[in-house]
């Protein structure tokens, strides 16, 4: 197919720039990505990385350039509500959040994407979008002026307001903001004339205040002011002298803030794609769902559905793979957004000043010191309680994400991570019948097979492992039977298409 590149990222952020990076690395060819920015975007709206991407960031050998520059916190919040969630309870190896600015998250997955073999365009806009049975041809509007580009597919991570995904006729339903948020990174004069600390520190009929401490000198202030206490929506940039308003209004207060570094506003508007796909343009990240920030759960939700795509589509253009795989994307990812739609809409709804919402805060504040309730919830906000679909009789860790235990096998011990660095599907093998190894042969191009003995913590005697960690197949005493063996070729042939034979 005479194309100018297999696949063009629409989006130069987090979400776009690991997408990039999974498609090279699951085999993709000349993989680029556009972004409307002249430079990297130097705000940060997210601050923390959750447990899972934190766990698929492991699977891929570059956790530690995260860890390396950043503090971990193994707490986290529900609705600003205490006790706080316990997230040493999590039954993961990275049972905590990482605080690290979003910027450098761009950064890390930017170097990453230019590392294997990625182009980063800045400075070029999407101004058009055609496609046909074959291609996806773009209108760009780059340094050098107006210009088409062709590709095989199309990918939208183009944020909230989605060139992509309106160009491509897609809807994106929801409801509209009813509440009015100011953010503003600020030099706070008086330290103490604020509460320090989670979202909803100070709480009022006014509306809610967060201030956090960012840097030395630099504090994060955030209003959020509620239905008819809200001020008329506006548009435009924020000001300062808005800034000042809205705390007076929420505190009470007079607070005097100088040198803002950045100035935003964002309401609760919550909105879900109708469709993940149309025809050769997919969506992911923002430009696929948007909620109210609570937690860094939108920035989550976007990397976890680049991993989830990158392979699936790269697997695809490299012909390994049929067009059908795609449709397992929308299929997995678009119900895990809703759920963290549903959970930031809770989340809000508990914020919410008006006094007749003090009796349910005080109920989850009972619930939440409830270990098992605690859990629960830290599984629901961190994505660990994510169950891909699956047919009906399946065992209970197909779908599920795959646990890191250690192997030992060859004279060497690994991690189940270790083994998805190289973002190829996995075969662990711990019984003494090869019968799964053998069945496995055919698809040896494009999955690892691992004979190997394990340590307590072993789920199943043999697991089909995903390059996205997901578990795709579990063997136990039934493995080495016909059944068992024809249910691991039949998912083989579902995830890695047909066999070389």
């Amino acid at each position: 197919m005479n194309v100018d590149v297999d696949v063009a990222v629409i989006g130069g952020g987090p979400v776009g720039t690991l997408l990039a990076a999974e498609l090279r690395l699951a085999g993709a060819g000349a993989v680029v990505v556009l972004e409307q920015r002249s430079e990297p975007n130097p705000h940060s709206r997210a601050f923390r990385l959750q447990t899972r991407t934190l766990e698929l960031l492991d699977q891929r050998g570059i956790l530690k350039r995260f860890t390396d520059t950043a503090a971990t916190w193994p707490k986290a919040h529900f609705a600003g509500i205490h006790p706080l969630l316990d997230l040493a309870m999590l039954p993961s190896s990275h049972p905590y959040a990482l605080l690290i600015p979003q910027a450098r998250t761009e950064a890390l997955l930017n170097k990453r994407a230019l590392e294997l073999g990625a182009e980063i365009r800045r400075g070029h806009r999407v101004l058009g979008l055609t496609q046909s049975d074959d291609r996806v041809v773009l209108r760009i509007e780059g340094p050098e002026g107006e210009h088409d580009l062709s590709a095989r597919y199309v990918i939208g991570c183009d944020g909230g307001h989605s060139v992509v995904r309106n160009l491509a006729g897609i809807d994106f339903p929801g409801s509209g903001g009813t509440v009015s948020a100011l953010l503003g990174d600020v030099v706070l004069e008086d330290p103490s004339a604020l509460p320090i600390g989670l979202p909803g520190t100070l709480r009022r009929p006014e509306g809610l205040l967060m201030a956090v401490t960012l840097e030395e000198g630099i504090t994060r202030i955030l209003t959020t002011e509620f239905g008819p206490r809200q001020q008329p929506a506006q548009s435009g940039e924020v000001t300062l002298d808005e800034l000042k308003a809205a705390v007076r209004r929420v505190s009470g207060t007079d607070v005097e803030l100088s040198n803002p570094q950045w100035l935003s506003r964002f309401t609760d508007s919550t909105r879900l794609a109708e469709h993940y796909r149309a025809g050769r343009v997919l969506l992911a990240g923002d430009a696929a769902h948007v909620h109210f920030p609570i937690g860094a759960q939108g920035l989550n939700l976007g990397l976890q559905d680049a991993m989830n795509l990158g392979w699936k589509l790269a697997a695809v253009v490299s012909g390994r793979a049929p067009e059908s795989l795609l449709d397992s994307y929308e299929s997995e990812r678009r119900p895990a957004a809703a759920g963290v739609l549903r959970e930031t809409r809770a989340q809000l709804a508990l914020m919410n000043p008006d006094p007749s919402v003090d009796p349910l805060r005080e109920l989850f504040a009972d619930l939440l010191a409830i270990p098992e309730v605690n859990l629960h919830l830290s599984e629901m906000i961190t994505g660990l309680d994510v169950r891909y679909p699956v047919p009906d009789g399946s065992h209970p860790l197909v779908g599920c994400r795959v646990p890191d235990f250690t192997l030992h096998g060859s004279g060497e011990t690994h991690r189940v991570a270790e083994l998805l660095h190289g973002g190829r599907g996995v075969l662990i093998d711990l019984g003494a019948d090869s019968a799964a190894h053998r069945a496995a042969v055919p698809w040896a191009d494009r999955v690892d097979l691992v004979a190997a003995t394990a340590t307590v913590g072993a789920p199943a005697e043999a697991l089909l492992i995903r390059p996205d960690g997901c578990v795709a197949w579990v063997g136990g005493g039934a493995a080495a039977t016909e059944d068992g063996i024809a249910g691991l070729e039949t998912a083989l042939d579902t995830w890695f298409g047909a066999p070389v034979r």
